[in-house]
């Protein structure tokens, strides 16, 4: 019997917190909160940015970046530089440190999820594939 379009959007839910709580937990340190890792992945993906920049891909008001940013550039984490062409701005780019951080972040939860994946059948690896693809064309959106 198909799933009605609410007990597939509960389930698909709980199972994303879930896998993500899972994944979370397999950070290599606590000395970065999650908004922290979360700006610092922004930039490992996208490269240098202003923080207005960085913010609105954050989705946080700017103020509140500059909190981030200032507490990242304390532990080493960002380096900050003159904006090329507006005197007023600055450029954030991750520091070799930060970069260190977020390839072993990123590691350590690949390292947990491969393990989850090898103990599935190729059925079941060529299923989450499908649903990887899915999920993040959903996410686009």
């Amino acid at each position: 019997m198909p799933e009605t379009g609410s007990s597939l959007a509960t389930r698909l839910r709980l199972a994303v917190v879930r896998l993500n709580r899972r994944l979370r937990a397999q950070r290599t340190s606590s000395s970065v909160t999650l908004t922290q890792l979360s700006a610092m992945s922004c930039l490992y993906k996208c490269g240098p940015l202003s923080p207005g920049e960085l913010a609105a891909k954050e989705g946080v008001q700017p103020p509140s970046m500059t909190r981030v940013i200032s507490s990242l550039e304390e532990a080493g984490h960002v380096t900050r530089a003159p904006h090329p062409s507006d005197g007023r701005q600055a450029i954030v780019s991750l520091s070799d440190q930060g970069r260190e951080y977020i390839r072993a972040d990123i590691s350590a939860r690949e390292a947990w999820l491969d393990q989850r994946l090898s103990e599935l059948d190729e059925q079941e690896r060529e299923t989450l594939s499908r649903a990887a693809e899915i999920i993040d064309r959903m996410a686009g959106h």
